[in-house]
């Protein structure tokens, strides 16, 4: 797969992620919801940890939350550096398009959420009871490296209260599917999947 094809699936990416985050940000306030159909909504929260927001903080106790976000946004960018090295060595040597693009998948997904990290707290105010405003002049709600990022997109395939026979969680209520996710997201788990799928296929043997 060219180098130009795969620049190109990246800034697609990256384009739809980040101008749905922005149209959240500056029309959703914290917590509102829109409902799409039964079992999609359009539900926008922030997330300032890891996935389904665990935070560095709840393994090491120690270490303050904004030292820990701080670290998880330097490990995230160190992170990105190695990927995009992998994905122009894969290039270079013609690897298999699969690998090729799930590399840029997670390479697109991994620089979206960190453009969200380092930045949204300097360019957007906050959304608590409110619709946020972009560059606004009173300043953002943070400082660099201290952003949010945004998710927006929940589907509540099932809802309701689980038989009583079930150990442990019966009788109580669930919801599958409950975490809230964005296109960044969505992105490095489908090239994660690829690579696990398509295993044979990302890495031939000679």
């Amino acid at each position: 797969m060219p180098l130009k094809k795969t620049v190109l699936l990246i800034v697609i990416i990256l384009l739809i992620d980040q101008v749905s985050k922005f149209y959240i940000k500056t029309h959703f306030a914290l917590q509102d919801s829109i409902e799409v159909f039964k079992w999609f909504k359009i539900y926008f929260i922030e997330n300032d940890g890891m996935a389904w927001g665990t935070k560095i903080s709840d393994f090491l106790p120690s270490l303050n939350d904004r030292a820990a976000k701080v670290a998880l946004t330097l490990f995230r960018m160190v992170a990105i550096f190695g990927i995009g090295y992998w994905l122009l060595e894969a290039t270079k040597k013609k690897s298999a398009k699969v690998l090729i693009v799930a590399i840029a998948l997670i390479f697109a997904g991994a620089l979206g959420n960190i453009i969200d990290s380092v930045f949204y707290g300097v360019l957007f105010n906050d959304s608590f009871g409110q619709v946020a405003t972009f560059l606004p002049q009173s300043g953002g709600y943070d400082s660099l490296l201290y952003g949010k990022v945004v998710d927006m997109l929940y589907f509540p395939l099932w809802s309701g209260y689980l038989p009583e026979w079930i150990p442990f969680v019966g009788g109580d209520y669930f919801t599958f599917f409950e975490p809230v996710f964005n296109i960044a997201d969505m992105a490095i788990s489908t090239g994660f999947l690829m690579l696990i799928i398509f295993n044979r296929k990302a890495f031939p043997k000679n």
